[in-house]
């Protein structure tokens, strides 16, 4: 990974020969070519209070002009699906006709063509885990600070808001993992986050999948937290089977290992933005 050069007006360029050959192949076929992104960290700023979160002010519109251009555009979150959209102000969007959004790391999704949300049964699990985490909180005693966030397929405890993030983060991560387990669930850490959620799809999956049902000849993805990384490595994969691959990181100094697994690293959400503006202007 490498320091990328960018003006407000330009593409940055890729640090890693792979990223250039990923852009290369984006530039000069964009309508087989997919952009696939992170929801929170990406295209929303990480703040305090996830509920609080919200799409950058020109993520909507970058996206509206950047869409039309390519095979399609795809938002890979661990959020509902529904709730993404509503964050985003993604609904009857023009330009975001063909809007895709895979939620639960793709146990969801919602079509802008029918605006309406598919998926699964819940998991089992996940009641049973959100009924005994109060009481496994308590025995850590992690409960000042932490914040239990309801995902409806998925439940998460974020200690961004604990005196000592980071020292409670990672007293939670075996009693969650050992919770998480004896229920069927897995544990995802992220930002300051641990989610307990079915195995089984990851955001890898979610882009491996979405790609081959498009017919992808080209990818870009970009994201901002350790859950990115399954997606980071399904790009490897669609990269080692001949189709070329872009990897931004949405900057953080708290997912060093997402920046160095990188092509390009951008400055958070307004980079992101900055970038897709900077595609579409290029793509005319």
């Amino acid at each position: 990974m490498g320091s990328p050069t960018e003006s407000p007006d330009s593409l940055p360029t890729p640090a890693t020969p792979a990223g250039r050959d990923g852009l290369d192949a984006i530039l000069a076929r964009p309508g087989r070519a997919v952009i696939a992104l992170d929801f929170d960290g990406t295209l929303a700023p990480i703040v305090p209070d996830p509920d609080q979160a919200r799409a950058h002010p020109d993520a909507v519109p970058a996206l509206a002009v950047l869409a039309p251009k390519v095979a399609s555009v795809a938002v890979i979150t661990g959020r509902p699906a529904g709730v993404a959209v509503r964050k985003g102000g993604f609904t009857d969007v023009p330009g975001l006709e063909h809007l895709v959004v895979l939620g639960h790391y793709g146990a969801e999704r919602w079509d802008a063509v029918s605006g309406t949300v598919t998926a699964p049964a819940p998991h089992p699990g996940v009641a049973a885990v959100r009924a005994e985490l109060p009481g496994v909180l308590d025995r850590v005693g992690a409960w000042q600070g932490t914040w239990i966030e309801e995902k409806g397929r998925a439940v998460a405890v974020h200690t961004r808001r604990a005196s000592d993030p980071q020292a409670a983060f990672e007293a939670l991560r075996e009693p969650l993992t050992d919770l998480a387990t004896r229920h069927g669930l897995i544990v995802e850490p992220g930002r300051l986050v641990l989610e307990l959620r079915p195995p089984g799809m990851d955001k890898g999956v979610a882009l491996l999948e979405y790609a081959r049902e498009i017919g992808a000849e080209s990818v870009l993805y970009a994201g901002d937290d350790l859950g990115d990384l399954p997606a980071f490595a399904a790009v490897d994969k669609l990269r080692s089977d001949g189709v070329p691959g872009l990897l931004v990181c949405s900057g953080s100094s708290e997912v060093a290992e997402l920046a160095d697994r990188s092509d390009t690293v951008v400055d958070g959400p307004g980079g992101v933005v900055r970038l897709l503006a900077a595609l579409a202007a290029q793509l005319g």
